[in-house]
Parts: structure tokens; sequence; C-alpha cells
């Protein structure tokens, strides 16, 4: 049902029409939409108490775990064609594979694709194979590929160790007395980095018989095209990493290692102890594929309980039907639950429902009681607070899944109060000791943000650090702000002086962990008004206007992964339920119902609803490593829509003078 509105006035800062408030049958269809919303999520939820939606990647995850399998030596052709199965059916017209919905061909997961078609037996000669083989090549082949990507293909004998750039395992002993240490880097490159060190000393190669990709290497094997480019300039930190890179090689052949033994017996007690408390090494498939192949390279038998437990994590993130199979990079409930629940309580659900009781156990029984790596570089002396993303990960709960399970309990209630009112404020204290010395918070570490790190030549995922990021850090003030934290806080002044320096020229954020100027844009206008500060000021009216300039024709809003390669592509894209829902929700902070841009994007809204209550989407919005690796939250397009109609109908209730006008209280 399209919103029909009449014109009566015009805004005095925008010129735009003021438009008539909605009539009896509007409210209706925005109450339909709502209660269908509800009806479906409560239905999604799990026995136990949580909501979990697929997390949908690339064909990468696939195309790596054949690759394993062959090198590991054990083939199961059944599952192998149900894998090559889900790969063609992510190959783009002109023959290559992209890492997000609707993006170009990419090298990394082109030639990935091609190896692991190659190795299943798919021949060279395919015509999907050949449009494969031609991308591949225009792309740059195998030598254009990043040090991950090359250092698997070096275990099958397809790619040169010689031209890897090496990761000692030294670097696990080098602590805080050196300026770049282990523990500055990120935490899911630290995750990474332990099994891989182990593998670059082992280089346990099997090639498989018959097959390689010569055909992929434009200038054949050639030095100029296999070492990693050199800056033009010649003293550089590039350079100077490059350097070290080859004075490092130069030891490992003359086997001058005197630390060595010492460091793989570290690294090797690094990665078990981690495994302890996880589902799998961090929880997330990359680490945990790298660490089952560091257990076999170190001599570990196939039968032995931490190679058979690695091997049974890994299946579970599996998805398999009669006729394909997808991999997921991790789990994750404890996100999903709580924005579910945050989305429901403000759309008028009773925190005494069973099912609102259920969700606030799980989440509760999810908190992190054990001081893990976090407590490296965040020195304070606080009570182990936290959660994670995954189900299990009791090492690395991170600050932006606990910002969001907060702002989901203080909305919620248990049968036992005492105990949720003491797992909320321990929350609260844990998460405040992460703030930067820039007054911003990052997602897993604190000043986890040194420069130099991103310049060694193992460094090409773009994620070596854990930056400060307007996003969770709005998320936070989100919270403060709805507990009753006041501007003049210093905690929250040193936050507003960060959003502030972080704003861009147009008026908008930059979103780390979502896609991205309307994921930005949005979260901060919504930590900032839960504050209460004056939502008219200039630069805040310019985060506004720039929203408005990217609603689509549709009423809609979109954006995709591109534009952390070019901003220029700043609010382009097909229209999705999330983006719209993000938007929507950053212009009901400025208070005014009767917005056209925002009676539109409502409109959207409701109009593409399912009748089950749920929305289509099939767009990639959220953001793991930009640049290198997104991912399509399935829970996003209904969970986001619901609590932005929520939101919307608490503005217009304002509005018409029925409806509460304080922030919503703690539960």
């Amino acid at each position: 049902m399209s919103v029909i509105l009449s014109e009566k006035g015009k805004d005095r800062n925008s010129g735009q029409p003021v438009l008539a408030e909605f009539s009896f049958s509007h409210q209706l269809s925005l109450q339909t939409a709502i209660e269908r919303s509800q009806s479906y999520l409560l239905k999604e939820q799990k026995p136990e108490g949580y909501w979990i939606g697929e997390l949908i990647v690339d064909s990468t995850l696939v195309s790596d775990t054949i690759a394993y399998h062959h090198w590991n030596g054990k083939v199961d052709p059944i599952w192998q064609r149900k894998a090559v199965q889900h790969i063609f059916s992510k190959q783009l017209l002109d023959g290559g594979w992209n890492i997000y919905f609707g993006g170009p061909a990419e090298v990394n997961a082109t030639v990935k694709a091609y190896l692991a078609l190659k190795l299943a037996g798919v021949p060279v000669t395919d015509p999907r194979m050949l449009r494969a083989r031609q991308v591949a090549l225009t792309l740059g082949g195998v030598p254009r590929m990043n040090t991950f990507s090359k250092l698997y293909l070096a275990l099958l004998g397809l790619f040169p160790w010689e031209y890897v750039p090496t990761i000692p395992s030294e670097i696990i002993l080098i602590g805080k007395w050196f300026h770049v240490n282990f523990n500055e880097m990120s935490s899911w490159s630290r995750s990474m980095l332990v099994p891989l060190a182990i593998i670059n000393h082992f280089k346990p190669t099997r090639r498989p018989a018959g097959v390689t990709l010569d055909e992929l290497y434009p200038e054949g094997y050639h030095e100029r095209d296999l070492r990693l480019p050199r800056d033009p300039k010649r003293f550089t930190l590039r350079n100077f990493f490059l350097w070290m890179d080859d004075f490092l090689k130069f030891i490992e052949k003359s086997r001058l290692r005197p630390f060595r033994k010492l460091a793989l017996r570290k690294a090797e007690r690094w990665m078990l102890e981690r495994f302890e408390g996880t589902d799998g090494l961090a929880a997330i498939f990359p680490a945990m594929l790298n660490s089952l192949i560091a257990l076999k390279a170190l001599g570990y038998c196939d039968d032995h309980p931490e190679v058979l437990r690695a091997e049974r994590e890994l299946k579970k993130l599996e998805d398999e039907t009669e006729t394909s199979v997808r991999i997921e990079p991790c789990f994750s409930p404890v996100w999903d639950t709580a924005i579910v629940a945050v989305a429901l309580r403000e759309s008028g659900v009773s925190e005494h429902l069973p099912a609102m009781k259920r969700a606030a156990q799980w989440l509760m029984e999810r908190e992190i009681r054990f001081r893990g790596d976090w407590a490296i570089k965040n020195s304070a002396k606080v009570e182990p607070s936290g959660w994670v993303f995954e189900f299990n990960n009791k090492w690395n709960p991170d600050v932006d899944d606990t910002a969001m399970v907060l702002l989901a309990l203080r909305r919620l209630t248990a049968d036992q109060p005492q105990r949720l009112s003491e797992c909320f404020d321990r929350g609260v204290k844990w998460m405040l000791t992460f703030q930067c010395k820039d007054g911003g918070w990052a997602s897993f570490d604190k000043d986890c943000t040194k420069s130099i790190l991103e310049k060694v030549p193992f460094a090409d995922h773009n994620a070596m650090l854990d930056p400060e990021c307007a996003d969770i850090t709005a998320r936070i003030l989100e919270l403060l702000g709805y507990e009753g934290y006041r501007v003049d806080h210093p905690q929250v002044q040193k936050a507003l002086e960060f959003i502030r320096e972080h704003q861009e020229e147009d008026g908008s954020w930059y979103g780390r962990w979502g896609v991205n100027y309307i994921y930005g844009t949005w979260q901060v206008l919504r930590g900032l008004w839960a504050l209460k500060i004056n939502m008219h000021q200039d630069w805040l009216l310019a985060a506004r206007n720039w929203i408005e300039s990217v609603q689509h024709e549709d009423g809609g809003w979109g954006e995709r992964c591109n534009t952390y390669d070019d901003p220029v592509f700043k609010g382009q894209g097909p229209s999705t339920a999330s983006q719209t829902a993000w938007a929507l929700m950053g212009l009901c902070t400025f208070g005014d119902p009767d917005r056209p841009s925002l009676r539109r994007g409502i409109d959207y809204l409701v109009r593409t609803q399912n009748p089950d209550g749920s929305w289509a989407e099939h767009e990639t919005t959220g953001t793991g490593f930009p640049r290198v690796f997104y991912l399509k939250y399935d829970m996003y397009r209904n969970s986001w829509p619901l609590l932005a109609l929520a939101t919307y109908r608490q503005l217009l209730a304002r509005r018409l003078g029925n409806g509460q006008a304080s922030l919503p209280k703690r539960a």
C-alpha cells in the first residue's frame, strides 16, 4: 500500500514540503507490518532462547576446503560434487568470481575457484573453466593474489615458497618491550598468523598428481612477477620490511635460527590453549583451518583428539543440502539475538513474554567471566566480562557485541533480576575500560593502531590492526545516553570529539562493520540522539541532508561494498531492507515524522514486506575486512526493519501526543 500524503507547508531548513499526519489507514498498515514482523521473528527463535541467521559469504571458503581435502589426501567424492555445484552457482557471467553480491570478479576468489574445480576433476576445456582462466589472467593471475592465498598454493606445490613472505614463528616471542610486537596485531590476525607461522616453518608441501596452475602465471615463474613489488622510492618502510623478508629467508636457508625451537613450542602451546573454551581457534574459519593444517604439520596423527576436534568444529560450519554445500565463516548467535531482542522490545513486545525471558537468560549465560587476551593491552583493574559474536570463544570477547547485548539486557527482565542487574553493570564497566587514547572504541582490543604493521609483507589481508571506528563508538554512546550519562562526562566528551573528527566533508560517517556510510551515519545519529544532543546543529543537519541525498526513487536506500574501494559510490546500490532501516533510524533522530524522505522510506518497508512478515534481500551489507571479505547477515533483513518501524511509530506517537515522549527506560 503506497502512502498518499498531502502538503501542508515548507520546512524552513530544507525547503522540502512538510506533509500531513498519517491517516488512520496508514497507521494501521504500519501497525500491521510491525505485528507481522514480530510474529515472524518470534517463530524463528530457537528453543534455547537465541536467534541465529546464516552468514552468507563468497565462494572462497568452499574453494579453500576442497584444496585442503586434496592436500590432506582424503576426498569425499559426494561432498566434493556438492562443493563443485556451489562454486559454479557463484560464477559470474564473465567467468570470474566476486567477493560480494553484485561486485566484479576478484583475483583471489577467481583463482581459488578455478583451482578447486581443477582439483575436483573439472576439465580445463570446460567452457566455464576457459572463461574463468581468461578472467584470472586479466586480473593478473596467481602473482596478484594476497599472501595467505599464495601460502595455500605453496602447500600444494603450486607457488614457490621462496616468494611467499616469511611469517617467522619468533614473532610470538616479542613482548611489550618492543614497539612492534605480537600483541600489537589485531586478535583475528594473531589467531591466523600463529598457525601460519608453524606452517611456514615446516612447509608441508603435498602436490596433487597431474595438477598445475602454469596457465595462470602471465609471465611464467619469473622473479620480476613473483616477488612482491618494491616501492619506487628506495628508502620506505615497505622496502625496509621487504629487505627484512629477504634477510629472514637467508636465515631460513642457513638454518641460523637459535630461537626457532622455543618459538615453535610457544606457538603450539598458544594455539592449544586457545582451543579451550572455543568452537575452534578464534571460532572463525581461517584460523580454524590454519590450525588444523598446523597440527598435521607438527606431526599430530589423524586420530589425535585435537585433530578430531578441529575437524569436527570445521564441519559444523557447513550447510549441506542434497545438491550443494555452503560454508559459513563463523556463527553469529549472540549478535543476532541481541539485535532481535532490542527490535522486539522496542516494537512493544513485553519483557515478561516467555520468549523474551528465555532470550535474557541465554544472553546472561553467554557472559564471559575469563580474563582473556584482551587483558594484555587493557591493564584496567576491572572484573572480566563481555560477550562474543559466536557461541563459544572465551579468549576474545569484543566491545561491539558487548554494547549490543547491553542494549538488549537493559530492556529485558529475568527470573533472577539481581543477577541480570549485576551482569549489566559489570558489562558496562568492562566496556568503558576499552576507550582508546583518541576517544574512540575499537572492536576487540585497546589502542591496536600501530600503522607500521600494515607495511609488513604478509599484511595484505587488510586486517593487521583493530582501529577505533565511529559506528562502535556511537553504539556505546547510545547505550550511555539511555543510561543517563551526560555530555559533560569525561569519557563521553572524548568520544564526541572522536565523532566530530571523523565526520566526512559531506556530513556522513564511514562504517567499519556495516556497508558503509549509511551504516556509519545512522549509528552516529542514533548515538547522539540518545545523549539528548541538539540534533539541529549544522553538522548534524549535514548528515541528515546526506542521507536524504542518496535516497532512491523507490523510497529505499542501498549501498554496495565498492564504497570501500572508492567513496564516489557512496549511497549507490539497489535498495535493501536493512540499509533502508538504518537510514530511517538516522532520520528519525531529527524528530519530524512528517518529513517526506521519512514517509517514503517507511512506505518502502511496508510495501516490500512479505506476507509472512519477512523481507527479501540479496545484497551484501555486512563488513568483515574492507576490500577483502564481506558477509551477508541473513538476520539483518528482518531484525533492522522491525526496529526502524518501531522507532518511527514511537516518533509518530510523540507527535500525535499519545505515546512516550522520552527515551525508553531500563527495564
